[in-house]
């Protein structure tokens, strides 16, 4: 299947008179609640002595497409120092009753997953702190949780991708990774089970990453995923994990369902890259809102129902 975009033009932009999301806003989390499209984005301002330094939005629509925002982010970098550089690349789950946002913190140097919860004022954001440290799997990123329990244990996926200064192997690639947990603080079993398909799927080399929560179907969990080539292009594919047993990949789609291919896709802040962190399912159709070259937020739109038979 392939994802059609929505207009010619991305469905949001920086506003330049924001000091926060000034030079760009991209990555963001997505999902449809209480009649309403809710995105949570990354926005940047880079500014002299401080570039690339994130914060996330929040942004609300009712057809999905034109949407209106805050003033002031929802979240800010700064006040732990693991997120002293940014907090970035969010992804949503609605969980037992409560929202999450998991997001990568960024110190400067190091990249951690970490996550917040909104409070019952449906305002705040409380931050939880670091789901787990560089000790355990080195740096990590593009983590989300899954809306219910499988097996009676909460689980996340997630993206680790090694020790800094660490060697590689010739043929390592940073894959995408699976945490069960009965308490959300402690976190166990962690396994490597969505490998990019490196010497079979050529638009799959260096890595590949989740690109937002995963949708429970009939058939199993409908899963948005971007992977990286040996020319740095980000492209998303599609994949379908068990119900039961969500590291057994049912299936993949062999093309990307989108890639870089208009002009704001093509130059940015980083060239080159389709890059989501949300989707919403609407029956059969799957809305999927991606950054654009680091620089925008777009959306494309596509049936799957017939990869779901």
């Amino acid at each position: 299947m392939k994802l059609v975009r929505v207009g010619s033009e991305p469905i949001l932009k920086p506003r330049k008179d924001v000091p926060w999301e000034k030079d760009a806003v991209l990555n963001t989390a997505a999902c449809y609640a209480d009649g309403k499209f809710h995105l949570f984005y990354r926005a940047v301002a880079h500014n002299p002595g401080d570039p690339n330094r994130s914060c996330i939005g929040y942004a609300w629509s009712d057809d999905g497409i034109h949407f209106e925002r805050l003033d002031d982010p929802i979240l800010r970098p700064g006040e732990r120092p693991e997120e002293a550089q940014g907090v970035e690349d969010p992804r949503i789950t609605l969980l037992e009753g409560t929202w999450h946002l998991l997001y990568t913190a960024y110190d400067g140097t190091y990249t951690q997953i970490s996550r917040a919860i909104l409070k019952d004022d449906q305002k705040t954001w409380e931050k939880t702190g670091i789901c787990f440290g560089y000790d355990i799997l080195g740096q990590n990123k593009d983590a989300a949780l899954f809306p219910e329990r499988i097996n009676g244990e909460y689980c996340l996926i997630h993206r680790p991708s090694g020790f800094l200064g660490a060697p590689r192997a010739e043929n390592e690639t940073d894959d995408i990774w699976i945490s069960y947990s009965t308490d959300l603080s402690h976190w166990h079993g962690h396994t490597r089970f969505m490998k990019a398909r490196r010497g079979e799927i050529d638009w799959e080399y260096t890595k590949n990453g989740l690109a937002g929560t995963p949708h429970k179907t009939e058939a199993g969990w409908l899963t948005v995923y971007h992977a990286v080539d040996k020319n740095s292009i980000y492209r998303l594919g599609l994949a379908l994990l068990d119900l039961e047993d969500p590291t057994k990949v049912l299936k993949q789609t062999d093309e990307p369902i989108l890639s870089p291919e208009v002009g704001w896709e093509i130059e940015g802040d980083v060239n080159n890259v389709v890059f989501s962190c949300g989707s919403v399912l609407l029956g059969n159709e799957l809305w999927v809102y991606y950054g654009g070259a680091d620089t925008v937020i777009g959306l494309a739109k596509g049936d799957v129902s017939e990869f779901l038979r």
